[in-house]
C-alpha cells in the first residue's frame, strides 16, 4: 500500500472514530438533548452517495462493527443495516451533483426513518412493545429532524474532505507518472 492510500485510510478511519465517539460518548451527556443526530448514519450515507457503493459498504461495515461492539447486541445487528444503507446510497451516485443539497437531505430523512423502523421492528415489536405512536413522536421524528439539520452542515464538510482527498490523489498521480 502506498502513502496516498494509507493517508486515505487514515482520514477515513479518523472520521468514523470521531463520529462514533461524539455520537456515543458526547451526545448522551448533554442533558438538554432529548434526541440527537445520528452521525454514523450521516457519515455512511454521505460517503456512499459521494463515492459510490463500495465506499458506502466499507463505511457501513466499519461503522456497523463499532456500533455492534459498543451496544452489546449480537454482532451484525447494526453492521447488516449499515452495509445495506451504504450500498443503497451508493446506487444514487449517478444522481450526484456536488452543489445539489436537496437529494442528500431527502436521502438522509429516508435513511433515518428506515434506521428507526429497523430498530423498532427488531428491538421493540419483537418483544411485544406495540406503542408505535409513542416511538414515532418521541424518538423517530425528533431524531430525524436533528439528523437532517445536522446533515446541512456535515454533508458540506464531508464533500470538502472528499474533494481534497481526490485532489491529493490526482496531484500525486501526475507527479509520479
Amino acid at each position: 500500500m502506498n502513502a496516498r492510500a494509507l493517508k486515505n485510510v487514515a482520514v477515513n478511519l479518523i472520521l468514523i472514530v470521531l463520529a462514533f465517539t461524539v455520537q456515543t460518548c458526547v451526545f448522551p451527556l448533554l442533558p438538554f438533548l432529548s434526541a440527537y443526530p445520528n452521525l454514523m448514519l450521516i457519515l455512511i450515507f454521505s460517503f456512499g452517495f459521494i463515492r459510490g457503493k463500495q465506499a458506502g459498504m466499507l463505511y457501513g461495515l466499519v461503522a456497523g462493527l463499532l456500533m455492534d461492539l459498543s451496544s452489546g447486541r449480537p454482532i451484525g445487528f447494526y453492521t447488516l443495516f449499515f452495509i445495506w444503507m451504504g450500498y443503497a446510497n451508493g446506487i444514487c451516485t449517478k444522481y450526484y451533483y456536488e452543489d445539489y443539497i436537496t437529494l442528500p437531505l431527502v436521502l438522509c430523512a429516508l435513511n433515518e426513518l428506515a434506521y428507526n423502523l429497523y430498530l423498532y421492528l427488531f428491538s421493540f415489536l419483537i418483544r411485544g412493545r406495540l406503542a408505535f405512536g409513542y416511538y414515532l413522536f418521541n424518538i423517530i421524528l425528533p431524531e430525524t429532524i436533528f439528523t437532517v439539520v445536522t446533515t446541512l452542515a456535515l454533508y458540506r464538510l464531508f464533500l470538502f474532505i472528499s474533494r481534497k482527498l481526490e485532489e491529493l490523489a490526482q496531484r500525486r498521480g501526475k507527479t509520479i507518472g
